[in-house]
C-alpha cells in the first residue's frame, strides 16, 4: 500500500523534521537510551529532567528540538521558556563554577599568607609532669575549664593577651645573660618587689629567645576562688635546669 510522505503525495506516513541534522519524531528518540535523551535535553538548557521517565523525556525533547535554538533560554519539562528571563541551567552551573573557583583561589592564598602556627605545647625529655597535667590553650578563643586550673601553652597571642591583662611587661633577669644572649625570661609585674632585678626587653627578643629555647609557659588565669592569678613560669621540654 502506497505511502504519503509530508508533501501529500501518496499514502498517509509519520511527520519527520529535522532540526540542525537530528531527527525529531517521537518514535526515532524513543530508540534511544534514557541518559541519552536526558544529554541532549541538558544541551537544550531544560531542567529537572532527572525526575522525568522516559515517554515524558520523549515529548520534553521533541518539542525542545523542534523549537530550534530555545536550548538558548530556560526551559522546563514541558519545553515552555523559562518566565523573568531566568538564567539558564548551564549558565547557573558556570556562575557556580566561577565562584567556587574564585573561593578557591581565595582559600590558598590565605593559606599561603597565613603566618605559621606555632604548637600550643612543647614536648622533650625532660618535660614535666606540670605539661602533662595542664590544660592545653592553643589560641586566644581558647577558656579554662574552671577557676583556679593550670593552663599551658606557647601561643604568642596567648601569651600577650595574659600578660597585658595584668599590666607585664616582658623582661629579663639580670646577671643571667651569656655572651649577649637575653638572660633567663620572665614578666615584670606591676607591684614586684625585685622588680630592681628585673631588665625590661622588647616583645620581639622576648618570643624569640622564647622559641629559640623551645620553651611552654605555665601560667593561670584565676585562682580557685575566681581572683586573677599571677602565677606564671617558663620551661624548657629539653632542658632541667631551664
Amino acid at each position: 500500500m502506497a505511502q504519503r510522505n509530508s508533501s501529500g503525495r501518496g499514502g498517509t506516513a509519520t511527520t519527520r523534521r529535522r532540526t540542525g541534522g537530528r531527527q525529531t519524531s517521537a518514535s526515532d528518540l524513543a530508540e534511544l537510551r534514557v541518559d541519552e535523551i536526558r544529554a541532549r535535553l541538558r544541551a537544550h538548557g531544560v531542567s529537572g529532567v532527572s525526575r522525568l521517565r522516559k515517554p515524558e523525556l520523549v515529548q520534553a525533547l521533541v518539542k525542545a528540538e523542534r523549537r530550534g535554538g530555545a536550548g538558548k533560554r530556560s526551559t522546563g519539562p514541558s519545553g515552555r521558556a523559562a518566565a523573568g528571563g531566568r538564567r539558564s541551567a548551564p549558565a547557573r552551573a558556570a556562575s557556580t563554577t566561577s565562584t567556587r573557583a574564585g573561593q578557591g583561589r581565595a582559600e590558598r592564598t590565605a593559606r599561603a599568607t597565613a603566618k605559621p602556627t606555632r604548637a600550643a605545647t612543647r614536648t622533650g625529655r625532660a618535660s614535666s609532669r606540670s605539661v602533662s597535667s595542664s590544660q592545653r590553650i592553643e589560641s586566644i578563643a581558647d577558656r579554662p575549664e574552671r577557676p583556679g586550673r593550670s593552663l599551658v601553652t606557647s601561643n604568642h597571642d596567648v601569651i600577650q593577651r595574659w600578660a597585658r591583662a595584668r599590666g607585664a611587661k616582658p623582661a629579663t633577669i639580670t646577671g643571667t645573660e651569656r655572651d649577649g644572649r637575653v638572660g633567663v625570661l620572665t614578666f615584670d609585674l606591676p607591684g614586684y618587689r625585685e622588680s630592681r632585678r628585673l631588665r625590661q626587653i622588647t616583645w620581639n627578643d622576648w618570643f624569640r629567645t622564647f622559641d629559640e629555647r623551645r620553651l611552654n609557659l605555665i601560667y593561670q588565669e584565676q585562682l580557685r576562688d575566681g581572683r586573677p592569678s599571677n602565677f606564671f613560669r617558663t620551661e624548657s621540654p629539653d632542658r632541667e635546669d631551664a
